[in-house]
């Protein structure tokens, strides 16, 4: 059977992070999924609730991955680095981050919607925060590292290099970048 809800979701999470969220219609979408336009609004009343459902999966999804890193990657460093990955598939798809995506277009975007988007970069900030506070203690990271500010600095390079490599060098420049990064995480070597 037919999940119309699912297949809407997903159409429209590739036409945001492609396109953004002004850069899309409900035509758009029916189109994709090859269904009537009103048959969108039974599913998604207006395109507020369509983008509030695709936050809110799009941020399930993450909170799986970043559990999996929790219970698969040992140290700090390889844990950031493991975040970083996340971010590949949409250097390699060509999309966006959706909530980078979204948030480009806060000024227009409903309060709730911008609330919901705020909420996700903060938890990942938050989640950064206490990944580089366990490898500043263990020793596993740079002495020295403030990770609250660090935190903000990993999400702020991986979007702009998700954005910059889209239209540059692709896969190879972003994980350039995040091998940059990574490194300059790490303790220094000794001789």
């Amino acid at each position: 059977m037919r999940d119309t809800r699912a297949e809407l979701l997903a159409r429209a999470e590739i036409l945001v992070r492609g396109r953004g969220y002004s850069g899309f219609s409900y035509g758009d979408l029916a189109e994709a999924v090859s269904i009537r336009k009103a048959s969108i609004h039974h599913h998604f009343r207006t395109k507020t609730d369509l983008a509030l459902a695709l936050v809110a999966a799009y941020d399930a999804r993450y909170d799986a991955a970043l559990a999996a890193i929790l219970a698969t990657k040992g140290d700090a460093a390889s844990r950031i680095e493991a975040y970083g990955q996340l971010y590949l598939t949409g250097v390699e798809d060509g999309l966006g981050c959706l909530c980078a995506v979204l948030a480009i277009e806060m000024d227009t975007l409903p309060d709730v919607l911008r609330a919901d988007i705020a909420r996700f970069f903060d938890k990942h900030i938050a989640w950064l925060e206490r990944v580089l506070a366990g490898g500043c203690a263990d020793g596993s990271l740079r002495p020295g590292l403030d990770p609250a500010a660090t935190a903000r600095l990993v999400v702020a390079t991986l979007e702009g290099a998700l954005l910059l490599e889209r239209l540059l060098a692709g896969s190879a420049g972003f994980r350039s970048t995040l091998m940059v990064l990574c490194d300059s995480l790490r303790p220094p070597r000794i001789g």
